[in-house]
């Protein structure tokens, strides 16, 4: 018999994925006037949402629960990544540099290394790493249940403390190259054992009126906000911890109960439940192809009119991880229109209602080169 949906986490999943496409397009719409920034905790949403559904009898049959979740994660993920692969050679072809050659690496060993391997579907670093993050979840339990230290609390305090000691090492600057693999591991680690614990420890206690909830949960916000810098961080490339090594998870925490508790009231209105549960069932599928419909839009809209656009004051920035891709409009000296394509050899001319490749002797003019960083921000390069 199928069980009964949990409206609530469904539209908790719902809004994390929201967070995160509107963190790709630079939209902060979410962020309730930069109290709560996306980045500061929005990745956790669906670490928190496994942990809670979490079921200790997978301890039981380990490889029976691995090979389900080779099933449901890894299995649609390689089929994305290598159609993705295929797109980014024939786009190669046609003359567009975004994405890696086809390879066994690039098809099997990099969707667990770094996860941006074609670029066209880079949100998807999330699936294999939590893939992985599940799978040492479940071992570390079955160890712990041997030695009969098998305690929630203790659990998470190790969980903490390894994600603790790699948010350190990353500010010493000792978290780089392969070392990420492990480092993103052991960050994200905390998020699933916090929804483990909310399940068995704090969901029956979760009583309070919406109110006193709010206030307590917000000022506590207000204090972690005005005693730090920057709350954002990036767990894809485990950077940008401006605050130390605790305040990440304070920001987690405080993030996930804020929207929480925003779930819980939306679950009990019928029509904007069911729109939003419809999303959080769709939410691999968003984090797969959202990026690839960002620049097929951005393709095929943006150099046919680009005088549209300036009529509009349109300034959008699509920030990517690896390989910042900048959108955006603006007017030369000459008045005329310049509108780069992001990260790939399109580019629309200067004349309204024209859109091509850009000339030979502007290609040699402006040289434009998009190079490696962090969410945070972009880099642009611009040699006359």
């Amino acid at each position: 018999m199928r069980e009964k949906e949990n409206r609530q986490f469904r539209i908790l999943s719902a809004l994390g994925i929201i967070f995160v496409v509107a963190g790709h397009l630079g939209y902060g719409l979410f962020d309730v006037g930069g109290l709560f920034p996306c980045y500061s905790f929005h990745v956790f949403i669906f670490l928190f949402v496994s942990g809670y559904f979490y079921r200790e009898d997978a301890e039981s049959d380990i490889l029976g629960y691995i090979r389900r979740k080779c099933f449901t994660l890894l299995l649609p993920y390689f089929v994305w990544n290598l159609f993705y692969g295929i797109l980014a050679r024939i786009l190669h072809g046609a003359g567009f540099s975004m994405g890696e050659e086809l390879s066994f690496k690039t098809l099997f060993l990099s969707p667990f290394t770094d996860g941006h391997q074609f670029l066209y579907h880079f949100p998807a670093w999330f699936v294999p790493a939590l893939f992985l993050v599940e799978v040492i979840n479940v071992l570390m339990r079955r160890v712990l249940g041997m030695l009969h230290l098998k305690n929630e609390w203790l659990i998470l305090s190790l969980c903490l403390a390894a994600g603790i000691a790699t948010i350190r090492l990353a500010i010493g600057g000792h978290v780089w190259g392969l070392y990420k693999m492990p480092g993103r591991l052991l960050l994200m680690l905390p998020g699933l054992q916090m929804g483990r614990i909310y399940r068995q420890k704090l969901e029956i206690r979760d009583t309070l009126p919406d109110g006193i909830y709010f206030l307590i949960v917000m000022g506590a916000q207000v204090l972690i906000c005005v005693s730090n810098a920057g709350l954002a961080f990036g767990v894809v490339w485990v950077t940008s911890f401006a605050n130390g090594p605790v305040t990440p998870y304070l920001t987690v925490i405080t993030g996930i109960a804020f929207w929480l508790r925003v779930a819980r009231i939306i679950s009990v209105h019928p029509f904007l439940s069911q729109k939003l549960a419809a999303i959080g069932r769709g939410t691999y599928s968003v984090m797969m192809h959202h990026a690839a419909v960002f620049m097929l839009v951005k393709g095929v809209f943006l150099p046919v009119q680009p005088q549209d656009v300036l009529l509009c004051g349109l300034r959008q920035r699509a920030v990517f991880s690896r390989y910042q891709l900048c959108i955006f409009c603006r007017r030369d000296r000459g008045g005329k229109v310049d509108l780069p394509a992001g990260g790939n050899r399109r580019a629309a001319s200067g004349r309204p209602g024209a859109s091509g490749r850009l000339a030979a002797s502007e290609q040699k003019r402006r040289r434009i080169f998009y190079k490696k960083g962090t969410e945070g921000g972009t880099e642009r390069i611009q040699k006359h």
